[in-house]
């Protein structure tokens, strides 16, 4: 780990809370809200997400599997999200989560009108405003825990 953790403190708990209150628990706040509240199926939503773990490289990202009602999605649905543009395993909205998360990610600048009419043509835009703040938040919590060395050690409440 990259910060120093006094004995008897859990890692998270420390940097994410006592450390910096006042971001730290609005930051945990929004990154617990995008699994609470969203409405994107499974599927989608584990592709942009896995996408993301894999970019940033955070172990507990990559490990973690989304869980709804008892529901997970298979074994190897990560192998599919690396392949992703080949990939027979997805239909169009969860290729299309794969690669927004991935352009999302390395080269937002490039987002052409090409790729936002394949977007508005298969999500509305109330489920293209929540995948982008869902990848935001992997994408910046995700390299926080990692560059932190906090991924290692990272548990989310209820797994």
């Amino acid at each position: 780990m990259r910060i120093d953790v006094p004995d008897g403190q859990h890692p998270i708990e420390y940097v994410w809370g006592d450390l910096v209150p006042g971001i730290g628990m609005a930051a945990a706040n929004f990154s617990l809200s995008v699994y609470a509240h969203t409405t994107l199926g499974l599927r989608e939503f584990e592709a942009a997400r896995l996408r993301i773990a894999q970019i940033n490289g955070c172990l507990f990202c990559l490990d973690w599997r989304t869980d709804r009602d008892g529901e997970k999605v298979e074994e190897d649905f990560a192998d599919a999200v690396t392949e992703w543009r080949t990939t027979r395993a997805f239909d169009d909205r969860t290729r299309l989560a794969a690669e927004y998360a991935e352009r999302y990610a390395l080269d937002h600048h490039n987002l052409d009108e090409e790729f936002w009419e394949r977007m508005t043509a298969h999500y509305s835009q109330v489920e293209i405003v929540e995948l982008s703040m869902s990848i935001g938040s992997w994408l910046a919590f995700g390299r926080l825990n990692h560059v932190l060395g906090l991924d290692g050690v990272c548990v989310l409440p209820g797994s």
